[in-house]
């Protein structure tokens, strides 16, 4: 039994049921194994008078969590390579922000989108991450590099739509006050756009949950050549999707927007852009294609850029043009794929 995977309700139910013990020993153990960067199990005052309760959760538990494989630092980005169980390995990415850190971690190995611009799509979907698999990334950054995390951004490796179920509970695990304490409103969760998964995280209202949709074209002509998946989901049903998203009071949905020369970069498509975001309350983020992904693109030029991030803002969107930090350690976006 792994905590990485249990909220502390559930460790609490589990030590009450296997052992007889209630909150008093549960708590000890699920905020010193959370919040100490060196968990000592031994040195716990609340089972150092119970040796044999001690010896019995030796045995039950493991308190192992992820192998670190690799390394690599770039422009203050660091990216981290996990060896899992299985020999199968992950990508997880922290980026520094000005008085925080925000881990980008995975949720799948490999991705079954096969987006035509991103690397991870390349590999085809190899496994589904646990729900301790996914929650144990955020959990190692502060036992390997000694950061607290304050912000968790759902955009490295896989579709997190695609593992509903273990992100959903990462998500209740991650933001128990007793163990990682990240709240919901500093969560993103970016999808490509499964109108289903949209619709079923609607359904558990978590407003202050951020969503981000990874759009990355003006029309379905476009983004069928890009994204396989629009051919099942088309961009009228995905609107019609976000429409019915419960945001919270003065909530948006972060729209991504890959720029990738001579395909999505025109001012043609930057008007058909601002009219298919039209009544869907939005922040725009402009990403110049980073190379990594298994299809022929190059990044437009600054000017480029530049001339649709104008256009937009004219058209009384909120765009951002975000940078491309990490791409030389292959960190961006895009860019991620233990292949």
């Amino acid at each position: 039994m792994n905590p990485l995977g249990l909220t502390y309700r559930q460790l609490e139910d589990e030590f009450r049921r296997t052992y007889g013990r209630g909150e008093y020993h549960a708590a000890a153990l699920y905020r010193a194994f959370y919040q100490s960067r060196h968990f000592d199990l031994d040195s716990l005052p609340a089972f150092q008078a119970s040796p044999i309760l001690l010896e019995k959760i030796r045995r039950d538990f493991d308190f192992s969590g992820l192998s670190l494989a690799n390394s690599a630092v770039s422009d203050g980005v660091t990216k981290l390579v996990f060896k899992l169980a299985d020999g199968l390995a992950i990508e997880t990415v922290v980026i520094p922000m000005a008085s925080h850190a925000t881990v980008c971690i995975s949720s799948q190995v490999g991705c079954r989108m096969a987006c035509r611009f991103c690397r991870t799509g390349g590999m085809g979907l190899r496994r589904n991450l646990t729900a301790s698999e996914i929650v144990a990334q955020v959990h190692a950054v502060r036992r390997f590099l000694g950061i607290e995390a304050r912000n968790v951004v759902f955009m490295g490796m896989g579709e997190p739509l695609d593992n509903f179920d273990a992100v959903v509970h990462a998500i209740r695990i991650m933001e128990d006050q007793r163990g990682l304490n990240i709240a919901q409103r500093h969560m993103t969760l970016s999808s490509v756009g499964l109108p289903d998964g949209i619709d079923a995280l609607g359904r558990l209202n978590w407003s202050r949950l951020r969503l981000a949709l990874s759009l990355n074209a003006p029309n379905d002509a476009i983004r069928n050549a890009l994204m396989p998946i629009n051919k099942r989901f088309p961009m009228e049903r995905l609107k019609s999707a976000l429409h019915r998203y419960p945001l919270g009071r003065g909530g948006v949905v972060f729209v991504e927007y890959v720029l990738i020369q001579g395909v999505n970069d025109r001012l043609e498509h930057a008007r058909q852009l601002a009219r298919y975001l039209e009544g869907v309350p939005v922040k725009l983020n402009l990403i110049a294609y980073n190379p990594g992904g298994h299809a022929a693109f190059e990044a437009p030029g600054p000017r480029v850029v530049d001339r649709f991030h104008r256009a937009l803002v004219e058209m009384g969107l909120f765009v951002r043009i975000r940078g491309a930090k990490g791409a030389s350690i292959r960190a961006a976006c895009g860019q991620l794929g233990c292949n």
